[in-house]
């Protein structure tokens, strides 16, 4: 028994020294107990048919092979959501627990067996204020109009503002513009929730909809913006994400996602491809 679960360690440890030279973008995420967390997980076009997966690094059983169908594979307190036009899988973790924390990646399956790490990054649960958190993951704009997203953080280190799309494109301390659009980064200190990096994009497009990160140091936040028509009704304004002060990171729906009632996701060729979820 000795034997074997020394050769299981060692494995463990090549599969996480193999992650961490294999994969990109690792980071690390703040969560409260109890709390919930959405991740974007961007992956290649040619590996949108490909099985999807979540897994956890330094378990024997990495990915639950229980929770499986024909798209996807994932751990416990866990879901995936796929927008293959977006090349881009969600996972969302809920109801979270210190036991929860840990490093993680986001992968593909190719060659029906081996894997893709497209993502990876490290969960951190505290039943404290998290070291980096915003309000809401969801940020709704006009076009042509700005939103505004509030950042609060504990650490220091260099603060910036970035674009995922297939090249990360990130706007740092002060301004810039990202893909066209004018990003303006405010540092300020509110009393009761400390600092605060506040990012204003201004001039928004249609095609501004996607996830963007929120980062201090190596602590990441991921949001979601969704930019809609500006309707006869409509002026042009400034969206916020402030709402009740709050330290608790509420649960995640991306409006940009909407929950196919047919169990079926739009292909880019127009087809339509099932997805079977758990």
């Amino acid at each position: 028994d000795r034997i074997i679960r020394s050769l299981i360690l060692n494995l463990l440890e090549f599969q996480s020294n193999l992650f961490s030279v294999v994969s990109t973008g690792a980071y690390r995420v703040s969560v409260k107990t109890g709390g919930s967390i959405t991740i974007p997980c961007r992956y290649d076009l040619k590996y949108k048919n490909n099985v999807k997966y979540l897994c956890k690094v330094g378990h024997l059983q990495i990915c639950s092979p229980d929770v499986q169908t024909d798209h996807f594979k994932s751990i416990d307190k866990a879901s995936i959501s796929h927008d293959i036009n977006k090349q881009t899988f969600t996972v969302t973790m809920t109801d979270l627990g210190t036991e929860d924390s840990g490093r993680y990646w986001c992968a593909v399956e190719i060659n029906g067996g081996s894997d893709v790490m497209i993502e990876r990054f490290q969960l951190s649960v505290t039943a404290g204020t998290p070291e980096l958190y915003v309000d809401q993951q969801e940020v709704t704009g006009v076009e042509g109009g700005s939103v505004i997203v509030k950042c609060y953080y504990r650490n220091t280190g260099n603060r910036k503002w970035c674009k995922i799309r297939d090249s990360v494109q990130c706007v740092w301390e002060n301004s810039g513009t990202t893909e066209g659009k004018s990003v303006t980064l405010q540092q300020t200190t509110d009393a009761t929730r400390g600092n605060v990096l506040t990012v204003t994009i201004s001039g928004l497009k249609m095609d501004s909809t996607g996830w963007y990160r929120c980062g201090v140091g190596d602590l990441m936040m991921p949001v979601h913006i969704t930019v809609r028509q500006q309707t006869t009704t409509q002026s042009t304004s400034t969206m916020t994400t402030t709402q009740s002060p709050t330290t608790e990171q509420p649960s995640f729906s991306p409006a940009a996602e909407p929950v196919q009632t047919d169990n079926t996701v739009q292909g880019p060729e127009g087809g339509k491809e099932k997805d079977t979820m758990r």
